[in-house]
């Protein structure tokens, strides 16, 4: 949680955070911020200390006062006379820039990490010229992996209500989803339009992001809608010129977050228009009571490693290849048991083969579980996903609850 930074600064000999971007789409900036319309802005929290918002335009300076951080306009740093001092160089004046808002905040010397959005060029080129100009300060170029997602790894109140409602609105654009689609005519096996048209994957993924906006949603990722053989391909997501059949596992994977890129939400869910044959019933009960099995077994302090050796050993023993016996598998079970979900879709704690002991379910945790089983071959797969959160008390639940049926009856049909 943000209330553990300044811990895991002193912790990791992290002496400053710098955040570079803009305050949309850029997790690490959000995550200071709140989504507001700042297009270019940094960030500089030195342990101990709030953090400082440099926001770049005079038009932005009420969105950057939105945030409820101390901010500071850049042109308070006069940027035309640090380019005529740098004589035209960009990439200097503004290291120049840095290093005097560096000295402004006490700071000379120490570790720095640096996070945000920016093009990789330009923040190499200004962070190389910082270093000449600073160099008693080591510039350390941190990932999820360090003080940020571990922070970001627990959640607020706050938080788990944003994600809570990311959920609500997800569950409604599912459920207008399967509704959408129970209300279509069967025509030889392929659902079909009034028009006598077939309906195909890219019209339903349109419909998703259009109810989506209408709630005041994004998907930035877009939408897994994947049938047959394709939802056997885990990130296939579903050719948009395939139309609708019948009795074929349809893997609905959608992921939305808050516009201007905020919290995320993650569901599965795998249907079968109609009806479902024998030997797809057979692999969801298979993946329906792994899953079941799984979410009886979740605990506080528990060790996500620990439950996804679980996940693999209950598929052996039902017969199935995992990626723990053959790691390069892509029949059976092919991924991890679960992530964690924020500012990013895929985010700490992870479950994974790079899951390490400090990914546990702690409280505050907000995670997938989603067990799957995949077979190409045989033009099949499954895959059951739930948001879970761990509360104080230790309770572990979905944020958003939608039935798990495999089959979607038909209304109409001929």
């Amino acid at each position: 949680m943000k209330n553990d930074l300044d811990r895991l600064m002193q912790e990791h000999q992290i002496d400053v955070v710098f955040v570079v971007g803009a305050a949309q789409h850029n997790p690490a900036m959000v995550y200071f911020t709140g989504r507001v319309h700042v297009s270019q802005a940094e960030l500089i929290k030195v342990v101990g200390k709030e953090p400082l918002l440099y926001f770049a335009s005079a038009m932005e300076r009420e969105e950057a006062a939105k945030t409820g951080l101390a901010t500071q306009s850049i042109e308070a740093y006069h940027p035309k006379r640090l380019l005529e001092q740098a004589q035209g160089d960009a990439i200097l004046a503004r290291a120049m820039r840095y290093q005097r808002m560096l000295e402004d905040l006490g700071v000379h010397k120490g570790r720095m990490a640096v996070y945000g959005m920016s093009e990789a060029g330009l923040a190499y080129a200004v962070f190389s010229r910082l270093s000449d100009l600073m160099p008693g300060i080591e510039i350390v170029s941190e990932s999820d992996h360090t003080i940020l997602g571990l922070a970001r790894s627990t959640k607020d109140e706050k938080e788990i209500e944003q994600i809570r409602h990311m959920g609500e609105i997800t569950i409604e654009v599912v459920k207008q989803t399967a509704d959408f689609l129970t209300d279509q005519k069967v025509v030889h096996g392929v659902l079909t339009k009034s028009n006598g048209e077939p309906l195909r994957i890219g019209e339903i993924k349109r419909q998703i992001n259009l109810w989506l906006a209408e709630r005041g949603a994004e998907n930035p990722h877009g939408t897994v809608f994947a049938i047959g053989r394709d939802a056997a391909i885990p990130h296939s997501a579903g050719e948009d010129q395939m139309v609708l059949e019948v009795g074929k596992t349809i893997v609905f994977d959608i992921f939305p977050c808050q516009e201007q890129g905020g919290y995320y939400y993650d569901f599965t869910r795998t249907w079968c228009l109609g009806y479902a044959p024998d030997d797809v019933w057979a692999l969801y009960e298979d993946v329906k009571a792994v899953y079941q099995t799984v979410i009886e077994a979740l605990k506080l302090e528990g060790q996500c490693a620990d439950y996804q050796k679980l996940v693999c050993d209950l598929f052996e023993g039902r017969g199935h290849p995992t990626v723990k016996s053959n790691p390069t598998t892509e029949e059976g079970y092919v991924h991890s048991l679960g992530h964690g979900v924020g500012l990013q879709i895929h985010e700490r704690p992870w479950f994974g083969t790079n899951a390490t002991e400090k990914d546990i379910l702690s409280v505050g945790s907000v995670f997938t579980i989603e067990p799957g089983l995949y077979y190409p071959t045989r033009g099949m797969g499954i895959r059951l996903e739930d948001t879970y959160v761990v509360h104080k008390d230790g309770r572990i639940e979905p944020l958003a609850h939608f039935p798990l049926d495999l089959v979607l009856p038909i209304k109409m049909s001929s």
